[in-house]
């Protein structure tokens, strides 16, 4: 019969040393392609960077492309909740307004308003943009729209200077 006391101490001291490891966070890895051509490439993220925050055009860089041969690095501005919208962030309103007739019997009007709020434990959505550029001459130029949830996952569209359409996944 095997000594459980080495293999005990060996899972404990295994377990001690994970629970001191630094957290690895790397960049948030994706995909962007070509909607003309269907080439394929990666988009890189680093992490922290893809949450709301006051916006500083000339801060580093957060953001690389790599497509059909070229980097393309830049950043992006996200917005906390919608933007054009009068009520705060989470939150809907619509009316509805409808009515009936017939020959002979009365009419009928009504009028409805509802106020939304999100559904528990759904992600909240955020909207930005990725303006992004290669270092070479001639300078190319991406522009993204971006879509991202809390845990800095989402999708994007992107063009190109020369009218190309591109669509991400991260």
């Amino acid at each position: 019969m095997m000594n459980r006391i080495p293999v005990l101490l060996g899972a404990v001291l295994a377990g001690v040393l994970a629970s001191c490891a630094p957290t690895v966070a790397g960049p948030q890895l994706g995909r962007i392609v070509n909607s003309v051509t269907g080439q394929e490439g990666t988009v890189s993220f680093v992490r922290g960077t893809l949450q709301p925050r006051l916006g500083n055009p000339f801060a580093a860089d957060n953001a690389t492309i790599r497509i059909g041969g070229q980097t393309y690095s830049g950043r992006t501005a996200i917005l906390n909740g919608s933007a054009a919208s009068l009520l705060p962030a989470g939150l809907g309103l619509s009316l509805s307004v409808g009515g009936s007739a017939a020959v002979g019997e009365n009419g009928a009007v009504a009028v409805g308003t509802r106020l939304d709020t999100p559904r528990p434990g759904a992600p909240a959505v955020r909207s930005g943009n990725l303006i992004a550029r290669t270092a070479g001459t001639p300078t190319l130029t991406l522009t993204c729209t971006l879509t991202v949830d809390e845990s800095e996952h989402g999708i994007g569209e992107c063009t190109g200077n020369d009218g190309v359409k591109y669509a991400l996944q991260f």
